[in-house]
């Protein structure tokens, strides 16, 4: 079997993990709101206040500085390149999730990782190419001049 042909994708912040850190935020938010009214007003609720807004603040944060930039597969290695920064290459992914629309992969390269969403509407075209290189093995041979590991630990 041969290796995956080479491709590169688009990874910008994803709507998709920024309506599931909402969702989850909401509903921490009603179980507060149910609270508050269920009970008279404690010094517990007005922490809890203060916690639902900084958790919030943090989600928001983090969706907001979700890595974007190109991740690009040569057929032996994974090249991820930030929109603001130096390229790194030689890295691997590791597939967290898989929705056959989303991709949740952990880079890791140069001594450095992290947490990219990929969509399918970032570039429809290339979105069968892109899942056929994650879940592809590299070819030995140049596998064994670059030293890089397989993009995916499973078949």
């Amino acid at each position: 079997m041969h290796g995956a042909p080479s491709v590169s994708f688009p990874v910008g912040r994803s709507l998709w993990a920024g309506v599931v850190a909402a969702a989850i935020w909401l509903l921490g938010a009603g179980v507060a709101a149910g609270w508050l009214a269920a009970a008279a007003w404690s010094p517990r609720q007005a922490v809890a206040l203060a916690l639902l807004a900084a958790t919030g603040a943090w989600a928001a944060a983090a969706w907001w500085r979700q890595p974007s930039g190109r991740l690009d597969w040569d057929g032996a290695a994974w090249c991820w390149w930030p929109a603001a920064g130096v390229p790194l290459e030689g890295g691997s992914l590791r597939v967290a999730a898989d929705l056959q629309f989303l991709l949740l992969v952990q880079w890791s390269g140069a001594g450095r990782r992290s947490w990219l969403w990929l969509e399918r509407r970032a570039d429809p075209s290339r979105w069968a190419a892109l899942r056929r290189a994650v879940y592809s093995r590299a070819d030995p041979a140049t596998q064994a001049l670059t030293g890089a590991p397989p993009p995916s630990a499973r078949p």
